[in-house]
């Protein structure tokens, strides 16, 4: 039985790689740096290599926020302020947003029939600014954003205090549903609660990577579409 679905937010509902890509092609610009496309893979993958340092607890947050920056001027050979431009960035980050296919129908299908709370890394305000023009805090009864939290997924303490808010908390009828897998489906078994893998497009099954094995998700959907039939199965 499944009461209660754990969601992330970033490519599991709200498509944070083109929200990305405009506020950092943005945030060259201002700065006097033309936004090739060489360059903008090249923020995307230092960027990504610093989140996994913080979820490992390698690196802070405020200095994954100015380092990705530092790497990549050191990169690109021009000199420019790292603490600048994760102030722009953040600005245009936190303007608009972009769904995920299917998002707002599958929330509108599941929140009569289950306690949605959201469950993400990322700075609160940009977070909160973007939930509030996606306008789908209605079908929520709650949200973490690891900021204001403390922890970050996947931390297990991020995900005590989630449950510790939770009314009822059961771990037997709650499921966490995410992008990553070394955020979302790690951290859901570091909860100790089942997991829903949202594979991305183009990428296979849960395997090795770096020479590091992976978490298995028990479950792998390939389209956020998937997900309202998969939970009223584990519900019957």
């Amino acid at each position: 039985m499944i009461r209660t679905i754990l969601l992330d937010l970033d490519n599991t509902l709200l498509d944070f790689n083109q929200a990305e890509r405009k506020a950092l092609a943005r945030t060259l610009e201002k700065l006097g740096i033309e936004p090739q496309e060489s360059t903008l893979r090249l923020y995307s993958q230092l960027n990504m290599a610093q989140w996994k340092l913080l979820e490992q607890g390698k690196l802070t947050r405020p200095q994954v926020k100015t380092r990705r920056y530092q790497l990549l001027f050191e990169k690109l050979g021009v000199e420019r302020s790292a603490e600048q431009a994760a102030r722009l960035y953040e600005g245009f980050l936190a303007e608009g947003h972009f769904f995920m296919d299917g998002a707002q129908e599958v929330l509108e299908e599941l929140s009569p029939r289950y306690r949605l709370y959201l469950v993400t890394n990322g700075t609160a305000r940009v977070q909160q600014s973007r939930l509030g023009s996606a306008g789908i805090g209605r079908y929520f009864q709650g949200y973490f954003i690891s900021e204001a939290i403390g922890f970050d997924k996947p931390r297990k303490e991020f995900f005590d205090f989630c449950f510790s808010v939770i009314p009822d908390f059961c771990r037997e009828e709650t499921v966490i549903v995410g992008d990553s897998l070394s955020s979302d489906i790690q951290g859901g078994k570091n909860a100790g609660i089942r997991t829903i893998w949202l594979r991305p497009e183009g990428d296979g099954a849960a395997s090795l990577r770096d020479g590091v094995q992976e978490p298995v998700p028990d479950y792998i959907l390939g389209s956020l579409r998937e997900l309202p039939a998969l939970a009223a199965r584990l519900s019957e």
